[in-house]
């Protein structure tokens, strides 16, 4: 199985933020921290926005905070939000896909199966379990 990158950098993402819940981070920050595109890491602090699991405010001190607790934040879910609309193959896509087996595959039922425990295993895990260890000051 292969993330997006667009999951991957919403989990380095969370994953800092979770190191300092208290505090507010903005996109240019965490893009600077990571090396990556601030663009496209606007993009994916929206759609963590829009599932609730960031809020943004403005301001002195703004930018994005945990709008949850660490232990509330599952990842399972957070993986589902975030590859919300990326099927893990063709034939799950909502048209059905181009598949020529659809219909007598032996293989869709298996893969949803294993897709559905891959999800609840890392329900098992919170964001506090992946917190990155806090940075001390220099």
């Amino acid at each position: 199985m292969r993330l997006t990158s667009f999951t991957d950098y919403g989990l380095r993402m969370l994953m800092r933020m979770a190191s300092a819940p208290e505090r507010a981070f903005s996109t240019a920050e965490l893009a600077e921290e990571f090396s990556l595109s601030r663009n496209h890491l606007t993009k994916i602090m929206q759609q963590l926005v829009r599932g609730g699991v960031v809020k943004t405010r403005r301001g002195g001190g703004g930018g994005a905070v945990l709008s949850k607790d660490l232990v509330d934040v599952r990842l399972g879910e957070v993986m589902r939000l975030l590859e919300q609309g990326q099927a893990l193959v063709e034939c799950f896509e909502a048209s059905g896909g181009d598949c020529t087996i659809n219909g007598c595959c032996r293989l869709k039922s298996r893969l949803r199966t294993a897709e559905t425990r891959f999800l609840e295993e890392l329900n098992q895990s919170t964001l506090r379990d992946i917190a990155l260890p806090v940075k001390e000051a220099a």
